[in-house]
């Protein structure tokens, strides 16, 4: 097998490198063949039970944010070698401001997979938005019917994600599950809703207001967007943030909660200035105390998708990358196995857009061995 990047980072006693296999499959291909335009915002997580579950939007009409779509979803037993035709299990029918994804969370204690979306986000033609939940107790070969959280969370939009959401696994709150977004649960800005019964019910959780907070933005104006947390052995909670509007730097806000997302102080934001990002939805994950980041590394285009590492959880990052792909590309999810098998710890898997043209083109998956293998 060819290998179009690979690395070598010499750490203590330990050697890292990566090797990305050159031939990473399509999962979906856009162009408006059969009842989808384009596919879009692509998941990825792993279950309990070893599979690799792949989500994205299947937009119907067109590539825009509004409009029709379906939750497309395909599965991998095989650690990513072969995967499942697309199934469809969540249809908006025909709606002007239809589903938008999302945010996946497994609970590790019941191997629930939860998939949190909106409806309505934009209001574009409908009015009140709508937080939905579904979610598959079988390893993701089937799903409950579509249920509303507005009850318990308002009416106010919200936007999951993209990307996973997490199971506390530390202290505090252990087996909280949490999932972080943007939009207006109370304004602008990220706001994280949490779950203590494995998903029975929910509650609003912290949130990291705008400034103005719930006013029209000016460029460079502080205005946090979708987001990526991940749980640090410490049992605080790392939340890597889209800087919607540039503010203070073209690169990543990233703010820690102590507390199991009940607060984010402002006083823990950060701005990352060697995360340069071109205002993307990005990929972060940790793994065997090492943290992982995916975005097109670019300040202007959304080109370049790159993998970064960090040994210190993300306070410095290693000046080597490994550049899954060098033309169009925009958003980004990864994941790993939690298995017992050797091989589960040698790999992360990545799902992102690529394309030739344009970033929305097709959504593809990467294989990366951690330590130089094939």
């Amino acid at each position: 097998m060819g290998l179009v990047g690979m690395i070598l980072i010499v750490l203590g006693f330990g050697v890292l490198s990566c090797a990305l296999a050159d031939q990473s499959p399509l999962l979906w291909v856009g162009g408006g063949a059969g009842q989808v335009n384009t596919y879009r915002i692509p998941l990825l997580t792993s279950t309990v039970n070893g599979s690799l579950l792949a989500f994205s939007e299947g937009r119907k009409k067109s590539s825009a944010d509004v409009g029709a779509k379906f939750i497309a979803l395909r599965r991998s037993k095989d650690k990513g070698a072969t995967w499942s035709p697309t199934t469809f299990i969540v249809d908006d029918g025909s709606q002007a401001d239809g589903l938008n994804l999302g945010s996946v969370v497994v609970d590790e204690s019941t191997g629930a997979v939860i998939l949190i979306y909106a409806v309505c986000f934009h209001q574009y033609q409908c009015n009140p938005s709508s937080t939905m939940m579904v979610q598959s107790l079988d390893d993701g070969y089937t799903w409950s019917s579509p249920r509303n959280l507005s009850v318990e969370l308002g009416v106010k939009s919200f936007a999951p994600g993209p990307g996973f959401g997490i199971q506390k696994r530390y202290p505090p709150k252990v087996g909280r599950l949490v999932v972080c977004g943007h939009g207006t649960i109370e304004g602008d800005g990220v706001f994280c809703i949490v779950s203590d019964d494995h998903g029975k019910s929910w509650k609003n959780g912290a949130a990291l207001k705008s400034v103005p907070y719930n006013q029209p933005k000016q460029p460079l104006d502080f205005n946090p967007d979708e987001c990526q947390p991940i749980e640090l052995n410490d049992g605080s909670i790392v939340i890597n943030i889209r800087n919607q509007n540039n503010y203070h730097c073209r690169c990543r806000m990233v703010v820690r909660s102590w507390d199991a997302c009940e607060s984010l102080p402002v006083e823990e934001l950060v701005f990352d200035k060697t995360l340069i990002d071109p205002v993307v939805a990005a990929g972060v994950l940790q793994k065997h105390n090492v943290m992982y980041f995916t975005n097109p590394s670019s300040t202007q285009h959304r080109v370049n998708l790159t993998l970064r590492w960090s040994f210190t959880d993300g306070k410095s990052w290693e000046n080597e990358a490994v550049q899954i792909w060098a033309g169009p590309s925009g958003y980004s999810t990864m994941t790993s196995l939690e298995g017992n098998a050797a091989e589960d710890s040698k790999y992360i898997y990545v799902i992102y857009e690529k394309g030739r043209k344009d970033y929305c083109e097709t959504i593809s998956f990467a294989k990366i061995h951690l330590y130089g293998g094939k």
